[in-house]
Parts: structure tokens; sequence; C-alpha cells
């Protein structure tokens, strides 16, 4: 690694700490002038870096640029190999896990981006990817699951993502069949799962599970058309955490929950933060899309709802609406 990436994973995971130039040089074995190169290298990047006579170097606690070295600092003991790419600008991440899981990459590597130019929601949709508030991510996962139960992924997901967000920043959120998150009844995650499939065998051979959060956005920079409907974990007031620590955090929990789904007790966390159970909800993709009142989770993420003329439906495909009041 670089002086800069070594000096950036030092403070990074010491943050609020200070360290002499002095105690830096002889920690990664380089001179002080290097030292001083590779600090003022990550503040052109944006890094906010306390210098202070006598007491050295601190990366500031509330800096909050995404990087390699910050997520590694809070993933798990499990996860500390896996490999990350961190870009500050790309088209998609799903597009470079696919790409990634076609050459063969392993379980667990994480795609990240400060912007996406081309993110994509469910049904081809664009997704609104806003650069330095939000977390667009993307996790390649070798298949564990068949295909009529590919849903389950996002089930899993989304549990896996509201845990992370109420550990790491204390916020409670509820989940909208299948794969939406809200917030104060507006929405700050979608999560987009893809098969990337084996021509020769026609099996599944990876997910690709693409997951965008709002993180901090201020009301006034939310498009005017969206701003009924969407909204952030952070909007006017000051983050307690920073970005590094929910893409680690959701990392940690995606991992626990779909490297063992045979164990079905997440979904338990499901169904107590659904946003839709015992609620009517119009039944999108029909034909003609129906009224109807859902009334079960299945244990293999699908949704079950009765329509007005008593008959009952598993939903495991298309997409449910909801009024909030």
């Amino acid at each position: 690694m670089s002086v800069k990436t070594n000096v950036l994973k030092t403070l990074e995971e010491n943050r609020g700490s200070f360290f002499s130039g002095e105690d830096l040089a002889v920690k990664l074995a380089v001179s002080r002038a290097a030292v001083w190169k590779a600090i003022k290298e990550l503040e052109k990047e944006g890094y906010e870096i306390e210098a202070v006579q006598n007491r050295g170097y601190c990366l500031a606690i509330n800096n909050d640029i995404i990087s390699t070295e910050g997520i590694r600092t809070y993933l798990d003991d499990r996860n500390q190999k896996i490999a990350i790419t961190v870009d500050k600008v790309t088209e998609s991440t799903n597009k470079n896990a696919k790409m990634c899981a076609i050459a063969g990459g392993s379980h667990g590597t994480l795609f990240v981006a400060e912007q996406q130019t081309a993110g994509r929601g469910r049904r081809g949709r664009s997704f609104l990817s806003m650069k330095g508030n939000g977390i667009y991510m993307s996790l390649l996962l070798k298949a564990t699951v068949n295909a009529e139960n590919v849903v389950l992924i996002t089930t899993a997901a989304s549990v896996a993502v509201h845990r992370a967000i109420l550990k790491v920043t204390g916020k409670k959120t509820a989940i909208k069949w299948v794969n939406d998150l809200y917030y104060q009844k507006h929405k700050v995650c979608g999560i987009l799962t893809e098969a990337v499939t084996d021509c020769e065998s026609g099996m599944i051979d990876s997910i690709v599970l693409g997951i965008g959060i709002n993180f901090k956005v201020e009301r006034e920079n939310i498009p005017l058309e969206l701003s009924d409907i969407v909204g952030a974990l952070y909007e006017q007031e000051d983050a307690n955490a920073t970005r590094n620590e929910l893409i680690a955090e959701i990392v940690n929990q995606v991992m626990v929950i779909c490297d063992d789904l045979n164990n079905r007790d997440f979904l338990m966390d499901y169904r107590e933060n659904s946003m839709v159970l015992g609620k009517e909800v119009n039944v999108i993709g029909s034909e003609s899309n129906q009224s109807a009142t859902a009334i079960a989770i299945e244990d293999n993420g699908g949704l079950r709802v009765r329509y007005k003329d008593g008959e009952e439906e598993v939903l495991c495909t298309g997409e449910i609406s909801i009024r909030l009041t």
C-alpha cells in the first residue's frame, strides 16, 4: 500500500485521536516528509484533517468521505479480506458487480460509489444518485438459492439494512414489500437484486445485491416531483454516524443472514417491521391493478394478499403500492 493509503488507514482506525508526524513515520517506517506529503494529498481529496502543533494530525470526527480504509475499519473480522472497490463516479455499481461475477469474482466482493450516472431501480427505472449524500453499493454473493427463491435474498437484505441502520444511527425504518425501506413515511432505501446465470448450465451462478440509501440530504435539494415520496436518514440535523460505518455494518449484517438462509429467524424482523401487513395495498403488474389486503409474509419472502372477492394469492414477483397516512 502507498504511504497515503497507510496514513489514511491509521487515521481512520483512530478517528478523533492525534498522531504526530514522527509517530506516523515510525509506525509506517517512512520519513516525516513522506507523511507530510501524504497528509497534503488527502486534504486535496477532501479529507478534513486537523493539524495541531505539538499534537499532530487527526481525522475529523465528522469527515464523511467514503474510502476502502474507512469501510474496512468497521468490518467484522470474518469480512476483513473481502475485495472492496470505491469509485468517485461510476455508471452503476450493480453493473460493476455483474462484470465481476462474469469474471469469476469472489463471494462478498463489494463495489461502492460516491455517485452513479446510470443507477437503476426495479423494472429499469432510473435511481436518483446524488453526489456526496448517499450510499450506492453492490455486493456480489455466490448463489445459495434456486431461481424460485431469489426473492428471499431481497427479503433478507431488507432486514440486514434495517438492522444496520438501527445499530449505526439509532433510526428505525419500516419495510415496504419487497425492496424498499421508509423512515418517517419517506423512502430512504431501495434494494435491487439481480441474478447472474451460467449460460452453459442455465443455473444461477451469483446474486448481485444493489443497495441505494439517501444518507444525508437537505429537503430543498430533493427534486420537487419526488419530495412527497423521497426522504433521507438525516436531513437538517448533523449525522451521528458516517457512511463508511453504515456500509460496513450493512455488509456485516448481509453476510450473517445470507450465509445461512436456511435459518429463517430474520423473517420475524421482516414481519415485525413491515409497513404493509394488515393494510390495503394496490397490486401492480397485473392487467388491471387490484386492491387487496396484505395478510402475511411467507417463509420464502412472498407476500400473501387477499382480494376483495376472498381469493388469496402469494406474490413472489411484481410490486405493490400503499397509501401513506
